[in-house]
C-alpha cells in the first residue's frame, strides 16, 4: 500500500521515525493524528517508559539492531 507523504525511517540503533500524515489508534479506539511533515518515533528497544513511543532509553541500554531494510 502506498501512503503518499508517509515515510518510515529505520534509525541506526534507535527507534523507527514515522513522518506523517498518519493516524495512530490505541487499544481503546482513541486516535492520535500526526500531521503532514511532522514525525513521531516508535520504540524498538522495549525499554521506553512512554511506549509505544521512543524516549531515548535505547541510549542507556546500548541497544543495537539491524538498521538496513532488506
Amino acid at each position: 500500500i502506498l501512503m503518499a507523504g508517509v515515510n518510515i525511517e529505520i534509525r541506526e540503533n534507535a527507534g523507527l521515525r514515522v513522518t506523517g500524515p498518519i493516524t495512530i489508534t490505541d487499544k481503546d479506539g482513541k486516535n492520535y493524528e500526526i500531521p503532514e511533515g511532522e514525525w513521531v518515533t516508535f520504540c524498538r528497544c522495549g525499554k521506553s517508559e512512554n511506549k509505544p513511543f521512543c524516549d531515548s532509553a535505547h541510549r542507556d541500554v546500548s541497544f543495537e539492531a539491524e538498521s538496513v531494510a532488506k
